[in-house]
């Protein structure tokens, strides 16, 4: 088995060995050793927990969370037995085992978690299929074309857009084709700057490998830990210091794909060509139903020498928006900029891993944070900017003066590196937290979208009172918890990030409210002027909206293509379209 599928839990996020918990005074606790708050007790989330979602630790949800998956409750395998001798034939791996299968059957959404922390398995993978490198891939997509049997790409399993989630209605052989084995960076092009880079590679082991020779491609989304390059390349991914090196559309320079009708390339490594539309642009976020993406060359830069955080609190939202429009326009964005609500920023707070000076309560805390540093902000408004700058050090300081005058402009107040370098190291936690609510009946989610910046403001305020009406409308008994920020910045627009979640207590079928509440937000965000995605992907989430988003004649492009590459839908997994 793959070695990640040792150390993951299969009915969560993250690293086994890694979890938040109350312990038995009630505090609460991050496992593990692989993260700068692991062994931590962290005070104030107890509080924070209670008195945000009315959620009590003597209420538990009743226990059905398993370390290990009763294989009995797998369905058999579906096995196309003609493949399964010919791939026999070709050394390439396979396995029918129950876990093998459930593990590459789910992304991350919170209906797909839900139903395994229940126990609830659908439809899953008939087999799984690991190729080592781009040949075995052409072997498999030959043989699944030879026997009709249905192809679905699995990278890192950390999609939030349903796409991994087998079709019901698929009756062939599924066959999950996993590219973890194809994991090593063929080249690196010291005088060009790109690296030449197996598609099966996850974001942390390409900068490890890259740093260990002076460089990095600057790509890092939040789940960088686990996803993977084809994955990236297949969702049109964005990472958080992209304000440096470019999105994925930006940072690809050449691409290897494998479709039913053959393998898809350019005949040269260009920077840019005028010849035609794009063909990377049908590669870049086709979720799996064209092919598979084998192998990337993309732009690598040096490391850079200096690296500084830093944060900024402002009195509102407003103030702080202004602040990053301002930023935009002046195209001095450091490496990531982020503005937090005032929810988050509390919620951060409430995150602090205990130092020596204890204070008795979370509030207490808070209030005492403030009096100290920003005397006249509200606490209940103010809001938090973080920052990361990187580059040479003379740079990066001028840099980081030039965003500090214009914060304040905006009544922005310098609060220091560690409350920057805080926040971003959250980032990799924060996805922990879900597991710890659903052990107390809270559930939740987080979706997003880029928007105009004359819309920011509508789109956060109209977003946050939608959620919070629907979710008082379907009966759920306590307010939500509804929050946002704003993640990137453009010349046009920002990305908005929400997060909602609710304490689910006296609900019949919570996940149902939950998928109501989500959808009736996302109807919200196209009315308000928003994208139906900023770098999440369509998936099945979201395919509802794709005519509306894309046209007609945008969607019979798309199928044409779709047609013409796959037309016995090899790659079924139904994504898009």
């Amino acid at each position: 088995k793959p070695a990640a599928q040792e150390i993951m839990k299969w009915n969560g996020w993250g690293y086994s060995d890694s979890r938040f918990l109350f312990n038995k005074k009630g505090q609460a606790e991050f496992t593990g050793k692989r993260y700068r708050l692991s062994g931590m007790i962290i005070p104030g989330l107890k509080d924070w927990f209670e008195s945000t979602f009315g959620a009590s630790l003597q209420h538990k949800t009743p226990a059905t969370v398993s370390p290990i998956l009763n294989s009995s409750a797998v369905p058999p395998p579906t096995l196309n037995e003609a493949l399964v001798e010919e791939l026999k034939s070709t050394s390439i791996p396979f396995s029918h085992d129950a876990e093998d299968r459930v593990f590459r059957a789910h992304g991350h959404c919170l209906h797909e978690i839900f139903a395994l922390r229940e126990g609830k398995l659908g439809r899953v993978p008939d087999m799984v299929v690991w190729p080592n490198c781009h040949n075995d891939v052409v072997k498999i997509v030959e043989l699944a074309c030879k026997h009709n049997v249905c192809l679905i790409p699995y990278g890192g399993g950390t999609s939030v857009s349903s796409a991994l989630e087998c079709p019901r209605e698929e009756t062939r052989s599924i066959v999950s084709l996993d590219t973890s084995q194809m994991n090593r960076i063929l080249w690196i092009d010291e005088k060009n700057l790109t690296a030449h880079v197996e598609a099966g590679i996850v974001g942390q082991d390409l900068e490890r490998l890259l740093n260990e020779s002076g460089y990095c491609t600057g790509h890092e989304p939040d789940s960088m830990e686990f996803s993977s390059l084809g994955g990236w390349v297949a969702t049109r991914a964005s990472g958080m210091k992209k304000n440096i090196y470019g999105n994925i559309e930006d940072l690809v320079v050449h691409v290897k794909m494998v479709t039913p009708r053959g393998v898809i390339e350019k005949s040269c490594q260009g920077p840019r060509m005028s010849t035609g539309p794009d063909i990377h642009h049908f590669i870049m976020g086709s979720e799996g139903t064209l092919g598979v993406v084998t192998e990337v060359t993309m732009k690598i830069r040096p490391m850079p020498e200096y690296q500084k955080y830093g944060s900024v609190v402002f009195p509102n939202f407003e103030q702080g928006v202004a602040c990053l429009r301002e930023v935009a326009k002046q195209r001095c964005a450091p490496a990531s900029i982020r503005l937090m609500d005032n929810e988050q920023f509390k919620f951060g707070h409430a995150l602090k891993p205990q130092v020596s000076s204890i204070f008795t309560s979370f509030l207490d805390g808070l209030k005492k944070f403030y009096i100290t540093k920003f005397k006249g902000f509200d606490p209940n408004h103010l809001c938090v900017a973080t920052l990361l700058f990187e580059g040479d050090r003379e740079r990066v300081l001028q840099h980081e003066k030039q965003v500090y005058d214009i914060a304040a402009k905006f009544g922005g107040l310098a609060a220091g590196e560690d409350n920057g370098q805080r926040g971003y190291m959250l980032t990799f936690v924060i996805a922990y937290l879900r597991d710890l609510g659903m052990d107390y009946y809270v559930i939740g989610e987080s979706f997003e979208t880029s928007v105009p910046w004359d819309r920011v403001l509508d789109i956060c305020r109209n977003v946050k009172a939608r959620i919070v009406r629907e979710c008082k409308d379907k009966g759920v008994q306590f307010p939500p918890l509804s929050t946002c920020r704003v993640t990137q910045t453009y010349d046009a627009g920002a990305c908005v990030y929400f997060y909602f979640a609710f304490n689910y207590r006296g609900l019949s079928d919570p996940v149902h409210v939950y998928e109501q509440v989500e959808h009736a937000a996302r109807e919200e965000i196209l009315a308000n002027g928003g994208s139906l995605s900023h770098h999440h992907g369509v998936g099945k989430l979201r395919k509802e909206w794709m005519r509306e988003t894309v046209s007609d004649v945008g969607i019979g492009m798309l199928k044409s293509v779709k047609d013409y590459v796959d037309p016995n839908n090899i790659f079924g997994n139904r994504n898009l379209l």
